[in-house]
């Protein structure tokens, strides 16, 4: 059976422990219960589409060999840190190393649970000993002990006494953290004790659906990095987040304490509509519809309560809430509103205009930039053939026809951090910078390949382009990098990307029970690998750039090279395309311009020199308990700070926004006041950005060089490149 290709964004795993939620309010099982019968039928079904080569693109034998590297997984997320778990549970765990095949194959997941099972009760533990150890006096920081809180090769702890030392020291820096924020001893200890409650009541409250989804993932992890099990929750979350809109009442919400917290009211909704909803309500209560029961939500999980206030459109939801300023008893004010349709805006492709000053004898430029967080694409409405649905490439095309317009000289496409989304988008994303012709090829198991092409004549941008790239550019984001390089299209600036040279699929289990509700979940299934129009691939190596900025994280430390069963780079054959330029014989000069220019730039510089302290202090993997060395490292980083914001001012620079503010105040998400700390996320978008300027000047100077050096744009540009408008 040919499924239809649709690559989808990059997923990373993080340790269940750093992903405990808020309370449950029925539910999933409980975990003592152990698994329920659709969880059992879950685990064959996924078994059956892991194992079939007709569907999975580098499928796998369910052995007593894979078997150990599902064990090894499971473990990794449940305890990635190594601080709940010691040796000797380990030991106990080993007669499982060999049975979690018979486990998936059976639907008895009994192990699995056992395991999930004593971390909650080692959590409640560990976060017992960490309140105990609050009493105690042992936050004396004159010495020169450390917190090594990189313990991922670090061996398990012998037994509990050797686990309470790295507690202690990791309870030690939480305490001089805050207090080198400038809090009191009563408040620390306050801080502290609530945190550390509430690390064992989030857990505590974890379920069955919780433990199934983790050893599940434990078990798509180990076939390739990317394929991945969704419960029904989970997926309908990721559709969410591919069409870029939900029907709810249009407010961004954060647990706070035992509360949900309106954190920002969207624009649009019916939330900011009402006006009677604001940044830092409290919901305490939700009833459906007109007259439906009011059910107190405080205590509960976040995605419960979410569950509860969304719903289809044009359906009413009341809530009860607490403003801000009042307390928690205080009686709560009720707000009824009706559902509707809401696009996620923040998320959406954007365009700014850069404007880069004359430099000697190179003119100024008008640059527009196109930044786009995610390839998104309502798959649903444009089924339906709806006329407004939710698609990068359409947003992209409007901004690009704006730009036009606006008689801008270039455009710059930012796609850092981007990490991929539909490959119908990528295709035709490139589409608006090439006239016809093939953008990625497809290579299925069976090793047939297709070619995706760009059908439509013409283009929507013909001037020229850049794309600025980083490490977490993947996917769809090396599509169509990949393919604008191989074309030379644009100039490809920043650093090598993510290197995820794998297309995946959503495989809806329930199509096979022909469920009427979602029961089982869905599958982000590896289906096939792609290559560039040039034959090459993208996997492990990524999209190397023209021009290259330092380097922020290394490839050994992220990206698609540190996954130890990724897929290994190869190439296939070429695909006849189209080579509108070959800017090779101008990057000397290029790269001449802005070395000098990023040398007298101290945004740039600034930039330089955080990326080398912040790659020093992680390779060393611990911190100073020494309170005397961490103030004069907190003081200096104060001081580099306003100096940095006093030459900004005398420079005439754009000033930092968050310069005033300290990046450690020792307060982790849910401690920190909602509202401001959703002010400050804002305010970090305002920030200078040396990067995309310097992407601007560089494109900036290509077009000057080409348009004044008619011999150099002879080279560059053969006669299909002219018609692109790159040397006027």
């Amino acid at each position: 059976m040919k499924l239809q290709h649709s690559l989808l964004v990059l997923a990373l795993a993080v340790p269940l422990a750093l992903l405990a939620r808020t309370p449950a309010a029925g539910g999933g099982a409980s975990v003592g219960t152990g698994p329920t019968a659709d969880q059992a039928t879950t685990a064959k079904l996924v078994y059956g589409l892991l194992s079939d080569s007709r569907y999975a693109y580098r499928p796998q034998d369910l052995d007593d060999a894979l078997s150990q590297d599902i064990f090894k997984r499971y473990l990794e997320a449940l305890d990635g840190g190594k601080m709940f778990f010691t040796a000797q549970d380990i030991a106990k765990f080993a007669p499982y190393r060999t049975k979690l095949d018979d486990a998936i194959k059976s639907g008895e997941l009994e192990p699995a649970y056992a395991m999930f099972a004593l971390y909650k009760e080692r959590v409640d533990q560990r976060a017992a000993y960490a309140r105990a150890l609050l009493k105690q006096d042992i936050f004396d920081f004159s010495g020169n002990d450390r917190w090594q809180y990189d313990r991922e090769d670090a061996p398990w702890a012998a037994n509990a006494a050797e686990l309470d030392k790295a507690w202690k020291q990791s309870i030690r820096n939480d305490w001089l953290r805050l207090k080198l924020a400038g809090k009191q001893p009563d408040e620390i200890r306050k801080t502290l004790d609530k945190r550390y409650a509430n690390l064992a009541e989030s857990v505590d409250e974890l379920d069955g659906t919780d433990a199934f989804r983790s050893f599940l993932n434990a078990y798509t992890g180990s076939i390739d990095p990317h394929t991945d099990y969704f419960d029904p929750r989970t997926a309908e979350r990721f559709n969410q987040s591919m069409s870029l809109s939900l029907e709810g009442i249009g407010a961004q919400l954060q647990k706070q304490d035992d509360v949900v917290v309106i954190r920002e009211v969207l624009p649009g909704g019916p939330a900011i509509k009402s006006g009677k909803l604001e940044a830092g309500d409290r919901i305490v209560g939700v009833g459906q519809g007109a007259s439906g029961p009011m059910e107190d939500v405080v205590g509960w999980r976040i995605d419960d309560v979410v569950e509860k206030i969304k719903g289809p459109k044009g359906t009413q939801v009341r809530l009860d809430i607490v403003p801000p300023e009042a307390g928690l008893d205080s009686k709560p004010v009720r707000v009824t509103l009706v559902r509707d349709k809401i696009r996620l805006t923040a998320d959406a492709a954007k365009g700014k205009l850069i404007n880069v000053p004359a430099r000697g004898e190179l003119p100024a430029r008008r640059i527009g930039v196109v930044e786009l967080p995610g390839f998104y694409q309502d798959f649903e409405a444009r089924r339906s053939r709806s006329d407004d649905y939710a698609s990068a490439t359409r947003d992209v095309a409007r901004l690009l026809a704006k730009f036009k317009q606006e008689r801008v000289d270039g455009v710059v496409v930012d796609l850092r951090n981007n990490g991929g989304g539909s490959l119908a988008e990528a295709v035709e994303l490139t589409g608006l910078f090439i006239d016809k012709g093939p953008v990625v090829q497809v290579r299925e198991s069976g090793g047939r390949v297709s070619v995706e092409n760009d059908r439509r004549p013409g283009v929507v941008w013909d001037g020229p382009l850049a794309v600025l790239v980083n490490r977490g550019s993947a996917s769809a984001s090396e599509i169509f990098a990949g393919a604008i390089q191989d074309y030379g299209r644009g100039i490809i600036i920043g650093e090598p990307t993510f290197g995820k040279g794998t297309v995946q699929n959503l495989v809806d289990l329930d199509r096979w029970p022909a469920n009427e509700t979602a029961r089982f979940g869905q599958v982000k299934l590896t289906i096939a690998q792609f290559f560039l129009p040039g034959g090459a691939s993208t996997q492990n190596k990524g999209v190397v750039p023209d021009i290259t900025f330092p380097v922020t994280v290394d490839a050994t430390e992220f990206g698609e090279s540190t996954y130890d069963n990724a897929l290994p780079w190869t190439r296939i054959a070429a695909v006849p395309h189209v080579r509108y330029g070959n800017f090779t014989p101008m990057l000397g000069k290029l790269d001449a311009l802005h070395d000098a220019r990023v040398a007298k730039n101290p945004e740039f510089q600034w930039w330089s020199q955080d990326v080398a302290e912040f790659r020093a202090d992680s390779a060393k993997g611990y911190v100073s308990l020494n309170e005397a060395e961490r103030r004069a490292d907190r003081d200096k980083d104060k001081a580099k700070r306003e100096d940095r914001q006093a030459k900004r001012k005398e420079l005439g620079l754009k000033l930092d926004p968050l310069a005033e503010v300290s990046a450690d105040d020792g307060l982790q998400a849910g401690e920190r006041d909602v509202v401001k700390d959703a002010a400050r996320e804002k305010a970090a978008e305002e920030r200078p950005d040396p990067l995309l300027r310097e992407s601007a000047f560089i494109l900036a100077d290509a077009t000057a060089l080409l348009a004044d050096d008619q011999k150099l744009a002879g080279i560059v540009l053969p006669e299909t490149g002219r018609a692109m408008h790159w040397a006027e």
